[in-house]
């Protein structure tokens, strides 16, 4: 059992004022998940360009294992503008390699040795990627107890309810901040209640082992069966905070994996996505107070 911790879905560049960057949320979480000591993947796919060459390259030098298959697609690029809080506005561009990723002997071998896996809705906006996420989660074995996190992570327009609500009911695991919650809450009917009550309701009825809510500079919950984790945000200087809630998930699960208390992951998760809000760019290498 290899026991890998997968990040699947988009991998793509940040096309940010000062330049490109390296970018995705599936591919940030499993090369923060690395930073940990853990055999973290990015499972996405490229296209036969320029880009896709860079993003091996990128990888090859942030020592972060892939599973990149290439398709007759473009690679994905994201053009970012930065707000005047350093909070960032996407373009994602539409029908390019990550949305195409194929169902291969190879993955379904990398699925049958996956322990955690953390997937969101925006990989699943083209049929393609849609089903390969599906029947890679069908290949997880059941009996290594898998830790599959959907991370909500709504894009534009690129979600309707009927992906949501089968993500839902496929993880054990739901991460998703306030705005998606409030947006999650008027798709599913219960838009009145507040915040807390509405993650119990999602708790109780997906049937969840947890459910991470982050609300920004208003600090953020882990909810369990019965139980619920608080930690304020940290005061930093951000420069911006792109790939900030998945370094938040990478250490989270890193944690929950190595036999830590939801109490002791959560402090972690928080100190690193602080950290990751001071630096440019969504892959910076990790303090190795934090990793250790």
């Amino acid at each position: 059992m290899k026991n890998f911790v997968v990040g699947m879905g988009e991998a793509l560049w940040d096309v940010l004022p000062e330049g490109k960057k390296i970018g995705g949320a599936p591919a940030n979480f499993a090369y923060h998940v690395s930073q940990f000591g853990l055999p973290g993947i990015a499972v996405s796919a490229i296209g036969d360009d320029a880009l896709g060459r860079e993003i091996v390259e990128n990888f090859d030098d942030k020592k972060l294992t892939y599973h990149l298959d290439t398709v007759p697609y473009a690679t994905g690029t994201v053009q970012v503008e930065l707000d005047p809080a350093g909070v960032p506005q996407y373009e994602i561009k539409e029908n390019v390699a990550w949305d195409n990723i194929p169902w291969t002997a190879e993955l379904e071998e990398i699925a049958r040795n996956t322990r955690a896996v953390c997937f969101g809705s925006l990989a699943q906006r083209n049929v393609v990627s849609r089903e390969t996420i599906g029947k890679f989660l069908d290949s997880m074995p059941e009996e290594n107890d898998p830790m599959v996190v959907f991370d909500v992570n709504l894009r534009q327009g690129f979600y309707t309810k009927e992906i949501l609500c089968e993500s839902m009911k496929r993880c054990n695991v739901l991460k998703i901040n306030d705005e998606e919650l409030v947006t999650v809450s008027r798709m599913f009917g219960y838009p009145g209640i507040d915040l807390q009550d509405k993650c119990w309701i999602l708790l109780g009825k997906y049937n969840l082992k947890m459910l991470i809510l982050t609300c920004g500079i208003n600090g953020s919950y882990v909810f369990t069966p019965g139980n619920v984790s608080f930690q304020p945000t940290p005061k930093v200087e951000v420069a911006d905070t792109v790939g900030a809630g998945d370094s938040f998930t990478a250490a989270f699960v890193s944690s929950i994996l190595k036999g830590k208390s939801v109490e002791e992951a959560h402090r972690l998760a928080v100190a690193t996505s602080a950290y990751v809000c001071t630096q440019n760019g969504a892959m910076p290498v990790l303090p190795a107070e934090y990793t250790k």
